[in-house]
């Protein structure tokens, strides 16, 4: 991909913030208020918050359609599915990727026992119940998956009420633009026969196909960018065995384990996640 292809915002921006599944670029909001004045981006990932869907339910096509909002010899952080996302990024492309942050990621969210290097992760039991009752409930489903990233905070009620309200909407109307990041150009439209009213529940079934079926170990001996790691001791949706194994198997990688905190990192510490990916970016 040629840097021509870039729009202009894409092209000035340093930082770029990929969130989490079944949100939206609001939920880096506390954290992008704290970096400094450093420039950053927060595109939606795609069928999240209006933004268009990727042309297949593939890693691959996920990073494509996200490929093109990357500056050259960016810094890349990405959050739960935005970590694996960034890890696949930082190997497919890597002349845009110059140092990769990930926050509460793991190469693989299930768990794997069945190999002789067993792997830590929810249970695939777990797993496909939230894909089956995703299916069957998006809402339920998605009140269900932002109350397993709450245990181990702290302050518990108050992110829970924090990611609740970033959520992308699951139903026409209601969110506009706004949840887009206004650094970003619109997406192209998508190849695959998606409508609005069916966008985002389609999306999001086809994220939680992406986070069951990834599996990014293989991978990551050949991502030769710096990399760090940061993830809450308590971490309930992806453990923190699976960071220190992450931290071990990348070539070039530090990680900050912060203590008395799960996975919503970027909003139960946000100062902490800013002043460190501010010390990494510029060091």
């Amino acid at each position: 991909m040629s840097a021509a292809g870039l729009s202009t915002a894409a092209a000035a921006t340093d930082i770029v913030l990929l969130h989490g599944w079944g949100l939206t670029p609001a939920v880096w909001a506390p954290m992008r208020s704290l970096l400094g004045g450093r420039r950053s981006s927060a595109p939606a990932l795609p069928g999240h918050a209006g933004a268009a869907a990727a042309n297949a339910a593939t890693l691959a096509a996920w990073s494509e359609h996200l490929a093109a909002r990357l500056a050259p010899a960016a810094t890349l952080v990405g959050w739960s599915l935005g970590a694996m996302l960034a890890l696949d990024l930082a190997r497919r492309y890597p002349a845009r990727v110059a140092r990769l942050v990930l926050i509460g990621g793991t190469a693989r969210f299930v768990a794997d026992d069945a190999s002789p290097a067993a792997w830590p992760g929810l249970a695939p039991a777990t797993v496909e119940a939230f894909r089956s009752g995703f299916a069957r409930d998006p809402h339920a489903t998605l009140k269900r998956f932002v109350a397993l990233q709450c245990l181990g905070e702290a302050d518990r009620r108050c992110v829970q009420t924090q990611l609740g309200a970033a959520l992308t909407a699951l139903d026409i109307g209601e969110q506009g633009d706004e949840h887009r990041d206004a650094h970003i150009s619109p997406p192209a439209a998508p190849t695959r026969a998606v409508t609005p009213t069916d966008r985002a529940p389609v999306a999001l079934a086809d994220g939680l196909a992406l986070l069951a079926g990834s599996d990014l170990r293989a991978t990551l001996a050949q991502i030769e960018q710096p990399c760090l790691l940061i993830h809450g001791e308590h971490d309930a949706l992806m453990p923190v065995a699976a960071a220190r194994a992450m931290a071990h198997a990348l070539p070039a990688s530090r990680l900050e384990i912060l203590q008395g905190s799960g996975h919503a990192l970027p909003l139960s510490r946000s100062a902490d996640c800013a002043r460190l990916i501010a010390e990494f970016w510029d060091a």
